[in-house]
């Protein structure tokens, strides 16, 4: 279904207020800050899921690993955290738009929530390490667009990302395993 001229021309004028306003200037081609900002947008929306999610899991932890794995996942929120704000801000550097409320997160994430009243911590780490697995999937595919748009500070800042969260992903795979140097 195409848009109406009327609506073309409202989202046109919508668009160079929000530039007037917020845009910051870039050499970077408007296309790609547009498109990097959204992949930005969705990236830091699952960020902050993931987040979330990690820090239930921390605060539900329970069994015989109790200590282990809450001050594991402590220290695996406080990296995601760390992650949200250079994230927003670069798509802010560049000229784009950041995530503006709750309800968009909600919309664009796509890290699954976990609302269970309870969850065994042997599940709690596997579906944290397929979550962080995803994550690293989604940076690369945004890594992608980065490099091939020629902005190499993000393409930078994903890079760093992406070895966090593989590092993420080895020590939950690690906390999974049942006998020493078996891989399955």
């Amino acid at each position: 279904m195409s848009k109406s001229p009327a609506s073309s021309k409202a989202e046109q004028a919508r668009s160079a207020a929000v530039q007037h306003y917020l845009g910051t200037p870039s050499d970077l081609p408007r296309e790609g800050v547009e498109n990097i900002s959204a992949a930005l947008r969705a990236l830091l929306a699952d960020v902050f899921a993931l987040y979330l999610k990690t820090k239930n899991f921390h605060w539900h932890m329970s069994g015989r690993h109790f200590r282990d794995l809450h001050l594991m996942l402590d220290d695996q929120s406080a990296e995601l955290l760390a992650m949200t704000d250079p994230l927003a801000e670069r798509a802010r550097r560049i000229g784009g738009l950041t995530l503006h409320s709750i309800g968009e997160v909600s919309r664009l994430q796509r890290i699954k929530d976990n609302d269970a009243v309870y969850v065994d911590a042997p599940d709690m780490i596997a579906e944290l390490c397929e979550d962080n697995k995803q994550l690293v999937a989604a940076m690369r595919q945004v890594h992608g667009l980065t490099d091939e748009v020629g902005d190499c500070a993000t393409t930078s800042l994903l890079e760093n990302w992406i070895d966090e969260s593989e590092k993420r992903t080895w020590f939950l795979f690690e906390v999974t395993r049942t006998t020493f140097g078996s891989n399955s």
